[in-house]
């Protein structure tokens, strides 16, 4: 035989080439019955939002099968097939296949099964698998879909949308999220989060088999445990559906086309409501629940109440006494609280006993996390609900809440938490004695109660004066001895500095952290405002870049707000020092720009109240002992509706040099006033110059119009602080400036927003160019405008009241 032509040959090699490829899969959604997926290579969804493949967690010597989202940093795992049966790292030659019976196998390099779907799958040519767009892996018929298996059915540690929650009567299965063992160890942990089996359901996490919190049962809209339904607990929409011929009771919930959400139940207990809004940078913890000790499972034992507002947080419901006071006073609360008068239908007809014939009655509590067992009764009113519960004498406490009706206790009442704001009323029933000869309900538990406070200015005279019923404190209450004695006195030495409101104390807690305390001593109106504004505001706002609140007291004369201590003090105090500016590298102030631009994120659009600051200034940001950036003082502080585009106010409060034009001269705020403050604190930061004291003099021009100057002449890295000469990135450094001077923009709508910020800032897209910023404060004050109304003086700059938005 003659030889063969050569195009022959090739021709044959490459389709040699191609059945040997179709073997394995790569970049591809499927996987079919003659394919396998090995180490390196991954299946991807088709809109490329998952990917499954093989991975190794940091610090860990073992292999996992599982799919995570592709393209979003961090990595994030979403399910995991082997975590119990893990491959040594060293074994390369791993894959993943479909078995001769139909079912996804995972095979080591020896050929050993270590995980399979084991299921029950027809065996013929069409089964494939198939990674979705929602995250499951499914394995179906390829001819008429139907599915035989889903990784939803086998949930880990998250919970994504379209999964399901809770369990089938008829066949036992139960769907439920389990812990990580370990931050780098995906195997089985302690706790795990299902769904109650009376109805109405509740969430429960269990730490092994033991309650460690639940959120209160479902009322058809929301879980009544939960105490806010707008806020971050519900940024995911949960739906509960019961089919009865399946047999199936269960939650999931709707996906949203805005954003990507998850839900993830962490190794220490703790959930966390997480994001990523298309062109973040990375994902956004929206939402931490479980927030020790209050949320913990009963942590005060029975018949007592949790309120994180108050010191100690534990105390016994009216008319119940500590059954141990030996162990109460030591902080162990465990034993819970007792009946300090019997109930007459307790007596059982002691003829002594001074209570016979004088009814028992009911004391309502408000703003409760109603106590776990409740029985319930499809009862039309409240007051049937009542009568029910005063004719049976097992009977100790009802509510009557809306969509679920009567809800009846007997016995102890376990696991209730006071909360400032929501709540529901439980309505307890005590002896007559313990009534105050009143009944049904007539007193309710103050707040003044609960708080223990006995000085003439308590928190109801507070709430009074200046709150309002709806507006929440989620602060603990703590004794002004106790911050006396942590700022030994409010000693000099230990003066951190003072602002508008007033002087800031370091401090240390007995056996606790150190703490920043800020006093107003004398009572301003504007002072009033500031601390309403913090402790109502931003005491329910959880974020990295923002500074955190410790607590509050309301005493005497004293307001006072407890902050966490940021060792190195305020920004100002390196950017604006001579002999401290240098410790600001160019990494450290990109990551301190960063971080800002995450807390203005944050406040303008993924917290539950949407919030302009208002007061953004290098003195307001904060550094922690790794010069992380924190944002403080709220005290100017906006909530506004994210419909809302414009907000107009009378009281112009805020800084000179980085008030937005619009703000200073109308008294017009939004978004973008915030973007224009941040955009000066951007270019203070690039030149380790002051904008409020700067003056270029041979052209008489302020910081904004000397960066733009040299912006324009393509000179942008002259603006740049010397000390930055070893460490700057021109690339990073010319990129700010340009954002810089967009955020400074005399018109509004010609500033970005802060998510547009955070996407220009960390990537190489192209950027409008700014026009010239025009705008000068000192304009505004040779115009007419006053700065004598409650003039605000804070650290290292001049903070002006103006009169009047013109």
């Amino acid at each position: 035989m003659g030889s063969r032509p050569a195009w022959k040959i090739l021709l044959i090699s490459l389709l040699s080439y191609c059945i040997i490829q179709s073997y394995y899969c790569n970049a591809s959604d499927t996987i079919l019955q003659s394919q396998k997926l090995l180490v390196g290579k991954t299946l991807i969804s088709v809109s490329q939002v998952f990917e499954l493949g093989f991975f190794t967690p940091s610090s860990s010597d073992k292999r996992y099968l599982g799919i995570w989202f592709k393209n979003i940093p961090p990595i994030k795992v979403v399910w995991i097939a082997n975590r119990e049966s893990p491959l040594k790292v060293s074994d390369s030659a791993a894959s993943l296949s479909i078995s001769g019976n139909g079912n996804l196998v995972l095979l080591d390099g020896t050929q050993n099964v270590m995980w399979s779907s084991n299921v029950s799958v027809p065996t013929n040519n069409t089964v494939a698998v198939v990674l979705l767009d929602s995250g499951n892996l499914v394995i179906k018929d390829n001819v008429s879909g139907q599915c035989f298996w889903e990784s939803f059915d086998y949930p880990c540690d998250t919970f994504l949308p379209g999964m399901k929650i809770g369990f089938n009567r008829i066949t036992g299965q139960r769907w439920l999220l389990s812990s990580w063992k370990k931050e780098n160890d995906p195997s089985r942990g302690s706790f795990s989060i299902g769904i109650s089996e009376q109805l109405p359901p509740q969430f429960f996490i269990w730490n092994k088999f033991t309650p460690y919190y639940r959120t209160g049962e479902w009322n058809g809209l929301k879980f009544i445990g939960l105490p806010c339904i707008d806020s971050a607990a519900y940024i995911v929409q949960f739906v509960f559906q019961q089919e009865f011929q399946e047999g199936t009771t269960y939650f999931t919930f709707l996906p949203n086309t805005s954003y990507l959400t998850f839900v993830e139940l962490q190794s220490t207990g703790s959930v966390q409501v997480v994001q990523w809004n298309n062109g973040a940078p990375a994902w956004e913890v929206y939402a931490t629940m479980v927030r020790p000790p209050c949320d913990i499972y009963n942590t005060c034992g029975p018949s007592a109440v949790c309120s994180k507002n108050k010191f100690p947080i534990c105390s016994c419901l009216r008319g119940f006494l500590p059954q141990s006071s030996d162990e109460w006073n030591k902080g162990n609360w465990t034993g819970g609280c007792v009946r300090r008068t019997e109930l007459l239908c307790q007596q059982k007809g002691n003829s002594s006993s001074p209570e016979v014939g004088l009814q028992d009655g009911f004391l309502k509590f408000s703003g409760l996390k109603l106590p776990d067992l409740a029985a319930i009764f499809h009862l039309d009113s409240a007051s049937e609900c009542e009568r029910l519960c005063l004719n049976n004498c097992s009977c100790t406490a009802y509510a009557y809440v809306a969509g679920i009706r009567c809800m009846v206790w007997s016995g102890d009442l376990l696991d209730m938490q006071y909360y400032s704001y929501s709540g529901e009323d439980l309505f307890l029933r005590l002896a007559y004695s313990e009534l105050g000869h009143k009944r049904k309900g007539s007193r309710s538990f103050s707040l003044g109660d609960s708080c223990n406070i006995s000085k003439d200015y308590t928190m109801e005279s507070f709430w009074v004066g200046n709150l309002k019923k709806e507006d929440p404190i989620e602060l603990p209450l703590v004794e002004f001895e106790v911050i006396s004695t942590a700022t030994n006195n409010f000693n000099v030495d230990n003066k951190l500095g003072e602002g508008g409101f007033g002087p800031v104390f370091k401090g240390k807690l007995k056996d606790g952290p150190e703490i920043a305390v800020k006093r107003l001593s004398n009572r301003t109106g504007q002072g009033i405002e500031e601390f309403k504004n913090e402790i109502v505001l931003i005491s329910k706002l959880q974020h990295r870049n923002l500074v955190r609140l410790l607590g509050c007291c309301i005493e005497g004369e004293e307001l006072l707000i407890i902050y966490e201590y940021m060792p190195n003090r305020s920004l100002d105090k390196f950017l604006f020092d001579a002999s401290q500016k240098e410790l600001l590298d160019w990494p450290e102030r990109f990551n301190i720009i960063q971080g800002v631009a995450r807390g203005l994120l944050y406040l303008h659009r993924d917290s539950c109240l949407n919030i302009i600051h208002r007061d953004l200034k290098v003195s307001n940001i904060l550094l922690d002992v790794e010069m992380n950036p924190k944002i403080s003082d709220f005290g100017l502080a906006r909530t506004f509706q994210k419909q809302q585009q414009l907000v107009h106010t009378h009281r112009v409060a805020g800084t000179y040099g980085y008030m937005s034009p619009e703000y200073a001269l109308r008294g017009v705020f939004s978004e973008k006033s915030d973007v224009f403050s941040f955009g000066v604190l951007l270019l203070e930061i690039i030149s380790g110059k002051k904008n409020s004291s700067f003056h270029y003099v041979e052209e008489n021009l302020n910081l904004l119009n000397y960066a733009w100057k040299l912006w324009s002449e393509q000179r942008g890295l002259d603006f740049m602080d010397g000390t930055l000469i070893n460490s700057f990135s021109p690339e990073e450094i010319t990129r700010c400036l340009h954002v810089g001077l967009l955020c400074v923009q005399e018109h509004p709508r010609d500033r970005p927003t802060m998510a547009d910020i955070i996407l220009m800032l960390n990537s190489e897209m192209k950027c409008s160019s700014p026009k010239q910023p025009t705008f000068k404060f000192e304009t505004y004050l040779d115009l007419g405008g006053s700065a004598k109304d409650n003039d605000r003086c804070s650290v290292n700059e001049f903070s002006a009241s103006l009169s009047q938005g013109r």
